[in-house]
């Protein structure tokens, strides 16, 4: 049957641009498969969205990233609005876009976290907050942006005169060695484990975007057997323990280093993975059968509201 969707995409985040990719992809796709779909540019001015969303869609497809579009705020918008959504709802947004918040509740649930503190910029400016090597991320941002990795080298750690884009704090974690995983969840399915390979050795912004500096996808994953299943077991545990919805990816650090048994260590759950042609989350979806305008699809009979 053919819906009305309204795709949002595009937002004011450090994201906007990915966004954008994600949103014309779904809007193409949605198309495809015969629904009438009204694509909004959603500027920084809820006065200015909200006209847009007159005549009413019978669903959003949330396509935004980042800050306001992933951790809350539009899916609160669309709450009081009551109009159905895709993917998560208010408080599984809010607090997987919060990583000490998350890395709490995956802690209490049993799933390993790196070791991790809350540390202020002064902090950070004044010397080592860690043994090296350690990791500086902000406390709510996606796509590995403003992510730094501390090395055992030599390298300085941030100063006064570069750009900083943590606030007033930020969080240091313990680098875990070894591979990039990432898995897909869709409902109450984990699809499969994808490793990212980079030669420019962390799976930063660029890589993930750049044509530049492209990033190899192996898929699936060339695990063990019984770690594959304990990759999707855990990224299954992350999505419900947040009370995520719709589709999620999780990611993961595996460290296969050592002489000991392999270990694994979550990172983060995206509850807006990207939907663009780089996108992790279809590849997973396509090895798995799915095809990107059957993902899209289904998002879009998924979508709810919380109440």
């Amino acid at each position: 049957m053919s819906t009305h969707v309204a795709v949002i995409m595009g937002g004011w985040s450090a994201e906007r641009e990915i966004s954008l990719i994600s949103g014309a992809n779904v809007t193409e796709s949605l198309r495809n498969t015969g629904h009438s779909v009204t694509a909004i540019d959603a500027a920084h001015d809820v006065g200015a969205l909200l006209p847009k969303l007159f005549p009413r869609p019978d669903v959003v497809f949330n396509a935004l990233h980042g800050h306001y579009g992933e951790d809350g705020c539009v899916q609160g918008l669309l709450e009081l609005m009551a109009l159905p959504y895709t993917h998560s709802g208010v408080l599984a947004s809010a607090l997987a876009m919060n990583k000490p918040m998350a890395n709490r509740l995956f802690t209490q649930a049993g799933i390993p976290c790196p070791e991790s503190k809350i540390v202020h910029r002064d902090e950070v400016l004044a010397g080592d907050v860690m043994k090296r090597p350690y990791v500086i991320k902000p406390l709510n941002e996606g796509s590995s942006v403003g992510v730094r990795i501390i090395t055992d080298n030599n390298e300085p750690i941030p100063s006064e005169h570069d750009s900083w884009p943590y606030g007033d704090v930020a969080m240091a974690e313990t680098y875990i060695p070894g591979r990039e995983l990432t898995v897909g969840v869709m409902g109450d399915k984990a699809l499969g484990v994808l490793e990212i390979r980079t030669g420019e050795g962390f799976y930063d912004y660029e890589a993930k975007y750049s044509d530049d500096h492209m990033a190899e996808h192996i898929v699936p994953a060339a695990l063990p057997k019984k770690d594959t299943k304990e990759a999707m077991r855990l990224a299954l545990l992350a999505h419900q323990t947040l009370g995520c919805r719709g589709v999620s990816r999780v990611d993961f650090r595996y460290d296969d280093t050592g002489k000991g048994k392999a270990r694994l260590f979550i990172l983060e759950v995206n509850t807006q993975p990207g939907m663009t042609p780089k996108s992790l989350l279809p590849e997973i979806a396509a090895e798995a059968g799915i095809s990107y305008d059957e993902l899209a699809q289904w998002m879009v009979e998924e979508a709810a509201c919380d109440s």
